[in-house]
């Protein structure tokens, strides 16, 4: 009698039920949208880690008044002087106790300055510095933190499409946690295609 081949006329083998399919199909429904969310993340902390990775001193640019801005000047540690209009928007983040201010650079409309404020001072006590240090680049791709900020900008007048944003005391090593999010969601998204092709991959008879 040839055991690889059970009998087919066997009526217990006939009754026996048919495979958790829905079961298998909601696993690979999870682990293909956690791993299209997890790069998705990925790439949204890119600007992030490599900001992050910037060394040596920041770049002296000068008058903030005067610089003009393109697309390369995006995502720089920079050094400049200025002052800012009173033009400007105030908000918090959650699980934030300081609150920010968002100031229009005078001489510059494109340009926009985000200042702590530290937690109990009033606005009105608040004086802005006149020199500032801090991550350069443009609105419309600043990543997760700054995205509500074009709305804010819109409420005082201003184009977001257009405005830049100088983060004042960001420095690279304040970013740093952005390369273990990334190695976080690379693990993720690793062990769901992992098991994407461990479900899909047709399995072999061990009889044959």
């Amino acid at each position: 009698m040839d055991y690889r081949t059970p009998p087919t006329d066997e009526p217990d083998l006939r009754d026996l039920p048919r495979g958790p399919r829905t079961a298998r199909r909601v696993t690979l429904a999870v682990l293909g949208v956690t791993a299209l969310a997890a790069t998705s993340l990925m790439v949204a902390l890119l600007p992030e880690a490599s900001y992050a990775l910037t060394d040596g001193a920041p770049e002296d640019v000068g008058q903030l008044a005067q610089l003009d801005l393109t697309r390369d000047d995006g995502n720089r540690w920079v050094r400049g002087t200025g002052a800012v209009t009173d033009r400007a928007v105030r908000y918090r983040r959650p699980l934030d106790g300081d609150g920010y201010r968002l100031a229009q650079v005078e001489g510059n409309e494109e340009l926009w300055v985000q200042m702590r404020i530290p937690e109990g001072m009033r606005e009105e006590h608040f004086v802005p510095p006149a020199s500032f240090v801090g991550r350069l680049l443009p609105l419309d791709s600043a990543g997760l933190r700054y995205g509500r900020l074009d709305e804010a900008l819109g409420t005082v007048g201003a184009t977001p499409e257009r405005a830049w944003l100088l983060v004042d005391g960001e420095a690279p090593a304040t970013t740093r946690w952005s390369l273990a999010l990334i190695a976080l969601f690379a693990g993720f998204a690793g062990f769901c295609v992992y098991g994407l092709v461990r479900l899909t991959r047709p399995v072999r008879d061990p009889l044959r």
